[in-house]
């Protein structure tokens, strides 16, 4: 760790005060909690977890780097599927987690060309820092459209609409099983360096028979189980009275995510553009994440009464959606814009960047289930 880069003394002020509570929160807890809870302090404790203090976190300055900060052609080519979908509803689109609100400035900049703007765009987040971002960003990008957008601290209790997540299922809190034959539930407690791993049964029943079912014979295996997600996509479905949800992200169907050779699971920290393996290392200042489990996600909204639509990869789900035609929009003349966008349209397609690794999956209630960006190379028949 020592060639990571330091955190200033203010970021590292806030680290500390983040581990004080977290080592409370184990001793009144009886020494011991899931890594689940151990996560999402360590991301959504208020003014002390990542999401909810005012770190810098996107883009170069930050500590990762998603699509839309890559190129306006992501949300351009999106926007495609979209105004397809937001007149089958009452026009509202939801987003969940705008990161900087890049996203959210290309996608209504791509509505209004297309004259299929949204009734209203409702930003679901829980971090002050990133909602003020994204304000700005919208702001600076589409002040005439500014009195369209509202934001949201939770989910409202009826949606006609269309809902977006784009990396939003890896940031929520997942368990960790430990397969030692038999599954265990892996949690921290304290050690006599700070936090330390321990594993106990799993008493929640519905943990104890996903892992069981999966049936990993490997002794010494670990990986995740994301009961928030499932929670997440049955609320959602609950609160759904007519539209479509469309979520991307990065993982696998079920038979690849606990393949025997992804032995260690898919649990990684992303600090300053670097990967770090140790979830300890600087709680709140890092961010933490899993691979998304498409199958159970899947499962997760059928169970609850939605229709799968479509599940493929992002790289086909863009082809699908017409990125060759908005790509036909620049002038190959003008290197300085034409070279950036087809290195950023490169990592978003190549199945060696993002092209392959992440997928969209797609959901309906009440909607058309021809959809444009599955037309071509839906993999539903591998979940």
């Amino acid at each position: 760790m020592s060639t990571l880069p330091e955190p200033s003394a203010d970021a590292l002020a806030v680290s500390l005060r983040l581990q004080a509570a977290l080592r409370q929160t184990i001793v009144d807890n009886g020494g011991w909690i899931s890594f689940a809870h151990y996560m999402e302090q360590t991301l959504y404790a208020p003014g002390l977890g990542y999401y909810a203090a005012g770190s810098h976190k996107l883009g170069g300055a930050g500590d990762f780097t998603t699509a839309p900060e890559m190129t306006p052609l992501f949300g351009a080519t999106l926007a495609r599927q979209l105004a397809a979908l937001l007149p089958q509803t009452s026009g509202c689109l939801y987003e969940f987690g705008a990161g900087s609100g890049r996203l959210a400035a290309d996608l209504l900049a791509e509505l209004e060309r297309l004259d299929t703007l949204p009734t209203h765009y409702y930003i679901i987040d829980l971090s002050p820092d990133l909602i003020e971002r994204q304000r700005d960003t919208l702001a600076r990008a589409l002040p005439h459209l500014l009195p369209r957008v509202s934001w949201l601290s939770a989910l409202p209790a009826d949606i006609d609409g269309v809902v977006i997540g784009n990396e939003l299922l890896d940031a929520m809190p997942c368990e960790l099983i430990h397969w030692n034959p038999a599954p265990q539930q892996r949690g921290v407690a304290l050690g006599e360096d700070g936090f330390a791993w321990r594993d106990r049964p799993i008493d929640d029943p519905r943990l104890r028979a996903q892992a069981q079912a999966l049936a990993i014979a490997e002794p010494g295996y670990l990986s995740e189980i994301s009961l928030s997600n499932q929670a997440f996509l049955r609320t959602l479905a609950g609160r759904l009275a007519r539209g479509a949800v469309l979520l991307l992200d990065y993982g696998f169907p079920q038979r690849e995510y606990y393949h025997p050779q992804r032995h260690m699971g898919t649990l990684i920290g992303h600090y300053r553009h670097h990967t770090v393996d140790d979830p300890f290392f600087l709680p709140g200042l890092m961010d933490l994440t899993c691979h998304v489990d498409f199958s159970a996600v899947a499962q997760a909204g059928i169970d609850a009464g939605l229709d799968l639509i479509g599940y493929t990869t992002q790289a086909q789900f863009l082809i699908n959606c017409g990125i060759a035609e908005v790509m036909q929009r620049l002038d190959p003349a003008d290197v300085r814009q034409w070279a950036p966008a087809a290195g950023a349209v490169q990592k978003l397609m190549s199945p060696a960047e993002m092209g392959e690794l992440f997928k969209v999956i797609g959901f309906g209630k009440g909607v058309a289930i021809d959809w444009l960006g599955f037309a071509q190379g839906d993999r539903c028949h591998a979940l």
